[in-house]
């Protein structure tokens, strides 16, 4: 299970962090964030103090400033890929990106990406007006990746085993780390 933060949902991330199973992983994300770089520390340090996995999302120096284990690209970013300085520093260290669809999928291959969030898998509350892909569809594209896949949107702990029958490597999400 992969949390992803977003300040525009409020809650305790820090709580929701401290709660998560050992093994899951969090992509801080919380790009508004006045006090980004100070969230980003305490986070990454209480990842490592519960054996979660930490990547920064979008901004590859303040992930190297926290010494996260990775970095993850929203899908526009990803279109470009990573930076050669950010190639640089990527070495040993997780690459992620955000996918929509087959071609964000294919373009998270070709970046070299670890593994992509797929989305929006199931209806979810971030994203009202977006038609669903569902699991079908998902596990159609997943067959088709060249790359492990995550679903993203709506997804929870009670779907995780029917993602995972359907293809998926795991599941991402807000709500299900948050409580909402």
């Amino acid at each position: 299970m992969w949390f992803l933060t977003d300040e525009t949902r409020g809650g305790d991330v820090a709580a929701a962090v401290a709660a998560l199973p050992r093994g899951c992983a969090v992509i801080f994300r919380h790009y508004g964030a006045a006090n980004r770089a100070v969230l980003a520390r305490e986070l990454a340090a209480l990842c490592r103090a519960r054996g979660l996995l930490f990547l920064v999302a979008g901004d590859w120096r303040l992930a190297a400033a926290v010494h996260a284990d990775g970095l993850h690209l929203p899908e526009h970013a990803a279109a470009r890929g990573p930076s050669s300085a950010a190639r640089l520093w990527l070495r040993g260290r997780l690459l992620t990106a955000a996918a929509h669809g087959a071609r964000g999928l294919a373009r998270a291959h070709d970046i070299g990406a670890h593994a992509a969030t797929l989305a929006p898998v199931f209806p979810t509350r971030s994203h009202p007006d977006r038609a669903a892909l569902g699991l079908s569809r998902g596990a159609m594209l997943v067959r088709a990746a060249r790359i492990s896949v995550l679903a993203l949107g709506g997804a929870s702990p009670d779907k995780l085993a029917q993602t995972q029958a359907a293809g998926f490597a795991g599941i991402a999400g807000i709500s299900f780390a948050l409580g909402k």
